[in-house]
């Protein structure tokens, strides 16, 4: 009986998940950290990298991001030189494809 109700628990939480989503990296250059945070927070997710085998994501790449429903994000990102930049308030659409990207022209607030 247990085996069954743990069944269907999952069974029922399945469509309230978040779905994969992707992120096209159009800037020219190699991420080795990328975070979302809820837009406007500063509660910044797992390391999403991770999901690479390489943990990075280089240029014209798209990275897997997972455990993240479609919405507005601030979006961190740490290069290979560790310099790091938060791009705010960017939608990621939809579930099954390119939900955002992030071009060089969005990298404005950065630190070393």
């Amino acid at each position: 009986m247990r085996w069954l109700t743990a069944g269907l628990l999952v069974l029922l939480s399945g469509p309230a998940q978040a779905k994969d989503l992707l992120f096209w990296n159009e800037t020219g250059h190699e991420f080795t950290g990328v975070f979302l945070a809820p837009a406007g927070t500063s509660r910044f997710g797992p390391n999403q990298t991770d999901n690479d085998p390489d943990h990075s994501v280089g240029a014209d790449e798209r990275l897997k991001i997972t455990g993240v429903a479609p919405g507005r994000y601030d979006v961190r990102l740490v290069d290979k030189s560790g310099r790091t930049c938060v791009v705010r308030n960017v939608e990621a659409k939809g579930q099954g494809r390119v939900a955002f990207t992030i071009d060089e022209d969005q990298l404005t607030d950065c630190a070393p």
